[in-house]
């Protein structure tokens, strides 16, 4: 084997169309290049033109993640006891190195994924973000003194690493969420083994060798390729075997709840960001056209492909059809294309074909339920295309942005996420209608309002049931030192980013030292203080 930083990347064939390489993929595990111990392998291909193969990967097995998890556990007790104010500055560089090769990186996600050209720059920025906040928290790892009830004793608590932990995210921001995650695991002294998301192997390899690049140790992360039904499900299982102390996860909630029973039978720790159905409602003393360009980014940028992606759009009777009119406008306007051909676009390809193929799927519902679709006509195609697409719908996997309206929250398609470009429309009698509608999907990841009526936006982020508002801003963005995650369908509280994470990735060590030279017993050898009695009628002062 080869260690991660010794080899140039192996291009396996220069056919692609624009003469884009493919590349030798491999899993790192101990710092050390390795392929699947059985050899299976599979392909990762540009979503916006299926001819282009990105490169060939480990189609990791049971083996694998379990070496992965030897050379996590090998490194842990160095790295734990590294000062965190060292494993802070290898952060840091992390972050200076992405920093020196963002536009590569950049064009390899959208590549990969098909996001836009500017969106891949946000997730890429985000990543590097995480890097520069967290190189600062490694010198604010912080514990506190606390005053014993007894003399001459000291109280103090720590924070402690919890061990290996598993981490596991989906491909729709596959710079920002896994850097989310692991970025204050390690800052905090723990070591991980990475499960790449199936459709972004190659991003995934690329930030892995950066790390290395970084100066990270060998072991501290591992990366393993591989499909989630099998290489993540090993890691998952691990976790019965008592090899995991802690499972990271960022996907569906049916595969989140089945995360959460595993690790709840086994008191393991587990971070679940899963999905979402976000409303977002519109008051009557809103600024149309800010909320309109709101609602349209949250519904359809990145095509849906957000957790937090524009649910339910909730619109007061009282100017419904008029925002519904400026609304339509823009959706029959929307540019949709390959962002490394096309340019300026509003969205681009769906993730991959199994995203595509589900997107299909899930949109039935809203057929089967009754509703009134507005707009939408499928999966593009040459026979099928609005009037802003660009370029060659057979290349690639797009799909129209859709519209359905007359929903009533008694419908499958109010209640359900939809992962696609699509939303669905409700009409508010009232605001406590519109609240009302709000809360009463299973989900509580994000949440927005447009209103200028300051009372109302302070009744909405009082009584909205979510992890995150936003009031006059839409359903989709974070920031990386502001605490991500939702309540509900949407996760089990537990937050990435800011220094709430860190809670996700330590617990607390109470150190109970005894300097008097003997035994003192907290609540028994306390000595108690008797009040003094005094005849004063205080009464006679006023």
């Amino acid at each position: 084997m080869v260690h991660v930083l010794a080899s140039a990347l192996e291009v396996l064939n220069n056919d692609n169309p624009r003469g884009l390489p493919c590349i030798k993929g491999w899993n790192i595990i101990g710092g050390q290049l390795s392929s699947s111990s059985d050899g299976a392998t599979f392909t990762s291909t540009n979503p916006a033109n299926h001819s282009d193969i990105l490169g060939e990967f480990p189609l990791s097995s049971r083996d694998d993640v379990s070496a992965a998890l030897d050379a996590a556990h090998a490194a842990f007790p160095d790295w734990s006891s590294m000062p965190a104010p060292t494993r802070g500055q290898i952060i840091g560089n992390m972050g200076r190195l992405l920093m020196e090769n963002k536009d590569e990186i950049v064009r390899l996600e959208t590549r990969e994924i098909g996001k836009t050209l500017k969106e891949s720059a946000g997730s890429v920025q985000e990543a590097i973000d995480t890097c520069l906040f967290f190189q600062s928290e490694g010198r604010r790892l912080y514990g506190q003194t606390v005053h014993s009830e007894l003399p001459n004793k000291e109280l103090s608590t720590y924070r402690r690493a919890l061990g290996v932990c598993g981490i596991i995210n989906a491909c729709n921001f596959p710079a920002a969420v896994p850097f989310w995650k692991m970025i204050p695991a390690i800052m905090c002294g723990n070591t991980c083994v990475w499960k790449s998301p199936q459709d972004a192997p190659l991003l995934s390899f690329a930030l892995a060798r950066i790390m290395h690049q970084a100066g990270l140790p060998d072991g501290v992360i591992n990366l393993v390729h591989g499909k989630g039904s099998s290489t993540g499900q090993y890691l998952v299982d691990a976790v019965d075997e008592g090899r995991v102390n802690k499972i990271s996860f960022t996907g569906s909630t049916a595969v989140g709840k089945a995360i959460g029973e595993v690790c709840g039978r086994n008191l393991v720790s587990c971070s679940l960001e899963l999905g979402g159905k976000n409303p977002l409602l519109i008051m009557p003393s809103a600024d149309l056209e800010n909320a309109v360009e709101g609602a349209y980014w949250s519904g359809f940028g990145t095509a849906g492909q957000r957790c937090t992606s524009l649910g339910n759009l909730i619109l007061h009777e009282d100017i419904y059809d008029q925002f519904m009119g400026m609304l339509m406008e823009k959706i029959r306007n929307t540019v949709i294309g390959d962002s490394m051909h096309d340019g300026e676009v509003l969205y681009g390809p769906m993730l991959s074909q199994k995203y595509a193929n589900d997107f299909l799927e899930t949109i039935k519902m809203c057929d089967a339920d009754g509703a009134t679709k507005l707009y939408g006509e499928g999966r593009i195609t040459t026979q099928s295309a609005p009037s802003g697409f660009l370029g060659n719908a057979d290349e690639g996997v797009y799909m129209w942005p859709h519209v359905y309206t007359d929903v009533t929250e008694d419908m499958d398609c109010f209640m359900n996420e939809i992962f696609g470009p699509a939303i669905t429309i409700v009409k508010a009698r009232d605001f406590e209608h519109g609240l009302h509608l709000a809360n009463a999907s299973p989900y509580g990841l994000s949440s927005a309002i447009y209103t200028n009526d300051r009372l109302e936006a302070y009744r909405f982020k009082s009584g909205i049931k979510a992890g995150m508002t936003g009031i006059n801003n839409s359903t989709t963005g974070a920031e990386a030192h502001l605490p991500f995650g939702g309540v509900k369908g949407s996760g089990n509280g537990t937050r990435e980013s800011g220094i709430w994470v860190i809670e996700a990735y330590s617990y607390w060590h109470a150190v109970n030292d005894e300097l008097s030279g003997k035994l003192q017993l907290a609540q028994m050898d306390v000595d108690e203080i008797e009040m003094v009695e005094a005849e004063i009628n205080w009464g006679s002062l006023t």
